[in-house]
């Protein structure tokens, strides 16, 4: 009698702790965990901001509600500019903006978002995922304590809004325009000023004429933006933005200390959100443009070849200088380039063709 009610006893015990470890990892697994989300982008602007806001929802969503993510839009939590290092230092567990912002923390940084005259959005993507950038990309923020990932493009972008016709390459001599990252370079060697200001307080400054010229994105969001009330001529093409990456950045940290599946779902939603924007911007670009030209008769000029022609050689003289700025750098430059020179020959042969047929 006493060794049966031993045994039941042992076995009670065994199945009060299975149930325990159960309730346990069941608890574990649907606690909620809560992210922030800190972007460079006016709170629930178009596409950009609106990007951020449909990855967080994602991430929430596959995730069951195991991990929320809040947006805070640029200046509520932290100034555009201060993006980078919210995420680096965990004041965010992640971040959203565009990699040639944070060229004062490593050059590297410019060619994983848009370099002059360099990849495509299909070409950019191709290099990310299946030559090698992505690593390099990684490897470049390491020491900041960041993961970065893909999370968005534009495509070409326009080459912007200006308060005068551009003629020639003297046009651009002491002009001052809102330019970021190597574009800004390529205008400063051309004779002008290359400012940098967050989105947000653009309209003000060309309507003002504290800059007398402005690239923002697309016919989209400069639409949104208002840009055509404050100057008269919007040139194409995007020859310092052909193929604009925008970044998920993310705390090291914080995404190791989430489970496996969290963290597949986290990266995997970026993936997803970097085609849905491109796609989008596809859409939406063509229907503003109609709303500029026929409503706000809004004067749309390409740059003339004598302009796109020097500032393409501005453009290589400078980037080939940056290259040589560091070790990581001269790495990234030249995975880049190689890819580059590699996928034009099938670019040239099928999309670009195709194009010019049609």
């Amino acid at each position: 009698m006493k060794r049966r009610n031993f045994i039941k006893a042992a076995a009670s015990t065994g199945l009060i702790t299975s149930t325990t470890l159960a309730t346990t990892n069941a608890s574990a697994n649907s606690k909620t965990i809560k992210w922030k989300m800190v972007t460079t982008w006016p709170k629930n602007f178009p596409g950009l901001g609106t990007g951020a806001n449909s990855l967080a929802k994602l991430i929430t969503q596959m995730s069951g509600g195991r991990l929320k993510v809040k947006v805070y839009g640029a200046n509520e939590l932290v100034p555009p500019f201060e993006v980078f290092d919210a995420v680096s230092r965990g004041t965010a567990q992640m971040g959203h903006g565009a990699a040639y912002y944070w060229k004062g923390k490593t050059p590297a940084a410019q060619f994983f978002s848009a370099v002059p005259f360099g990849l495509t959005a299909q070409e950019m993507n191709g290099w990310l995922y299946h030559g090698g950038g992505m690593e390099l990309w990684q490897e470049t923020y390491e020491p900041f304590g960041l993961i970065p990932t893909a999370a968005g493009n534009t495509g070409v972008q326009m080459a912007g809004w200006f308060n005068k016709e551009i003629k020639s390459i003297a046009d651009l001599k002491g002009l001052k325009m809102r330019i970021p990252g190597l574009g800004g370079e390529v205008l400063k060697r051309a004779g002008g000023t290359p400012v940098s200001l967050p989105g947000g307080e653009i309209f003000t400054s060309l309507k003002t004429g504290a800059i007398d010229a402005t690239e923002w994105v697309g016919p989209y969001n400069d639409l949104a933006f208002g840009l055509h009330k404050a100057a008269k001529f919007y040139y194409y093409p995007g020859w310092h933005e052909p193929g604009t990456t925008l970044e998920a950045l993310i705390n090291k940290k914080a995404l190791e200390k989430l489970p496996d599946d969290l963290q597949s779902i986290v990266l995997n939603a970026c993936k997803i959100a970097n085609q849905e924007m491109m796609t989008e911007y596809t859409t939406r670009n063509q229907r503003a443009l109609d709303t500029l030209i026929n409503i706000h008769k809004v004067n749309v000029l390409k740059l003339p070849d004598e302009v796109l022609s020097k500032l393409q050689t501005l453009s290589d003289e400078i980037v080939n200088e940056v290259a040589e700025t560091n070790k990581i750098t001269k790495k990234v430059f030249k995975s880049f380039k190689t890819y580059r020179d590699s996928v034009k020959k099938w670019t040239d042969i099928s999309e670009l063709a195709y194009l010019k047929s049609r």
